[in-house]
């Protein structure tokens, strides 16, 4: 199987990548697609042009200040970028609340600066008091630091005070005191990512007033989106593209809710698609054999099997939390998609405008269509739209 990443490639000057959000972030253009027509219109007015009967299903994660920065004694400046938690937890929610030290895997700038042995020094206020904070190496090779501090404080306090937030590389700029909102969904809740599910930055409570005034359903979940959503493909096959995994959350009222409601569900942004549709393997998995654990690998969609009906799947996840009386579940996607894919879950999405030789186009692609996607690029570059995380959105319906 091979999937060509220069399949996925257009021209994108850096004069079309937003910078900052439009005020107010509704104002947002519009591309709606259907069936293959165009029509442009305002963020504002998406209920206009969303079916009653849509299932709205939105990532409620929330971007933590994942950025943190110590100085070396000979003036060096070492980048700790937080990715995923190894202990005391590795599930983030519980990872947020950790007291008196905290373990991540990271990206680490000017590593080769950072001594093996060598403790780093900062101090923070938190909550009107000093706190002295250290980080060490818990093992270099796998790029696993410790975060030590003294205080009663959690670590989600902590990385609040002392972290800054990550923005994307391609914006060429360093975050600013308007990005702690701007940068945030309306609707955030669970701490744990390290970039925002942006097609939902478009989102205020004045849309979601009218969405509820036309009687469109709207259900939560929760993916972490991490750093991994950023890097280019660099593999001409893009299937040798390494998908790093995401940590996904799942309440059993959800998952009730959308076997009531799965006739017509739109996911808002690129995470809440992978989401369902990795909701929907892990259905398959329990079939296969009830004992699966939910993690859902890049190629699993596209092995053969017997065709499992979306209801079925879901039920067989609902047995799953009634079996082990849970009230949520946590688990893992790497999931790929591209050209080929049959989605089991959406019928609809709402997006950003995604760069060239990315997996998130990829995944646009497999939805519209080969052709579709690339007329709908060159409509949205003809028409001044703008791309990337803080550029304007579109509601594609195939």
């Amino acid at each position: 199987m091979q999937v060509k990443i220069s399949d996925y490639i257009y021209e994108l000057n850096d004069d079309r990548i937003a910078k900052y959000p439009v005020e107010p972030r509704d104002n947002s253009k519009l591309l709606f697609y259907e069936k293959e027509k165009i029509s442009h219109h305002q963020f504002t007015d998406i209920v206009d042009t969303l079916p009653k009967k849509t299932h709205l299903v939105l990532n409620n994660t929330k971007v933590i200040p994942a950025r943190m920065f110590f100085k070396r004694e000979t003036g060096a400046i070492i980048e700790i970028f937080l990715l995923n938690p190894v202990s005391p937890s590795n599930v983030i929610s519980l990872a947020m609340e950790a007291k008196f030290e905290s373990v991540w895997e990271c990206v680490i700038g000017n590593k080769k600066k950072w001594k093996t042995d060598e403790i780093l020094h900062a101090e923070v206020e938190i909550n009107a008091h000093k706190v002295p904070i250290q980080a060490s190496f818990a093992n270099r090779e796998e790029n696993e630091v410790k975060i030590s501090w003294r205080s009663a404080d959690n670590f989600s306090e902590l990385v609040e005070a002392f972290g800054k937030i990550p923005l994307p590389p391609y914006l060429n700029r360093e975050s600013e005191e308007t990005d702690i909102e701007n940068y945030q969904t309306v609707y955030s809740k669970n701490k744990g990512a390290v970039a925002a599910p942006t097609a939902g930055l478009h989102f205020t409570d004045t849309v979601f007033e009218k969405i509820a005034k036309k009687g469109i359903k709207k259900s939560f979940l929760t993916l972490h989106v991490g750093a991994g959503t950023f890097l280019p493909v660099k593999t001409e096959n893009a299937l040798e593209h390494p998908m790093h995994n995401e940590q996904l959350v799942f309440s059993k009222i959800f998952v009730q809710t959308l076997i009531e409601n799965h006739g017509f569900v739109v996911p808002v942004g690129t995470t809440s698609m992978r989401s369902l549709e990795s909701l929907y393997w892990f259905g398959v998995k329990l079939i296969e054999n009830e004992k699966s654990n939910f993690f859902i690998e890049k190629l699993f969609p596209y092995i053969e099997r017997k065709e499992i009906s979306t209801v079925d799947a879901l039920k067989a996840v609902l047995s799953c939390f009634e079996k082990n009386n849970l009230t949520e579940i946590i688990g893992q996607t790497e999931i790929m998609i591209f050209p080929s894919y049959k989605f089991k879950i959406c019928k609809g999405l709402i997006t950003n405008f995604h760069q060239p030789s990315s997996t998130l186009l990829m995944l646009v692609a497999a939805f519209v269509g080969e052709n579709n996607w690339k007329k709908i690029y060159s409509e949205a570059l003809n028409n001044n739209y703008r791309f990337l995380s803080f550029g304007d959105s579109s509601l594609l319906i195939p």
